[in-house]
């Protein structure tokens, strides 16, 4: 089964419902990258009429978290996979429709094989970055990742 946009979007509303109800969507997904979109709202906006710090982070982690489910899957092993740290700066305030890309595949691909072959847990650090509609970064999420196979 292929994983796409619309069944990450499923996923998130009956697996996820609060960040579906915030808006978070998944757009792009391949190999290499994720690309999660959310837009300021008012169920998602704090008392300054910009997006609430939490939903951007559902959608970062989202973004870092997709693609380490897909992967995880294409590998055909049980491996267990949970955020151990995060950590986010805020450089402009969040309004209209904010991206998320994560282009952190490929670092994936390394500590899952490393995870595989030695039987050891591994971590792995992805980013993601928000961008709003004019291009300006307005938020920059790190997920630390811990992934271990499942005896």
């Amino acid at each position: 089964m292929n994983v796409t946009p619309s069944k990450l979007n499923s996923f998130t509303m009956l697996k996820l419902p609060s960040a579906f109800l915030c808006g978070v969507r998944t757009r792009h997904i391949d190999a290499s990258k994720c690309v999660v979109t959310v837009t300021h709202r008012w169920i998602n906006q704090n008392p300054f009429k910009s997006m609430f710090w939490a939903v951007q982070g559902m959608a970062a982690e989202f973004s870092t978290g997709a693609l380490m489910m897909t992967k995880i899957k294409e590998s055909g092993k049980r491996v267990s996979m949970l955020v151990t740290s995060n950590s986010a700066t805020f450089t402009k305030k969040a309004t209209g429709k904010i991206t998320f890309t994560c282009n952190d595949g490929t670092l994936i691909d390394a500590a899952l094989q490393k995870a595989i072959d030695t039987g050891e847990g591994q971590t792995v650090s992805m980013k993601s970055v928000g961008v709003n509609e004019e291009g300006v970064d307005v938020s920059t999420f790190l997920f630390e990742w811990s992934i271990k196979v499942k005896s």
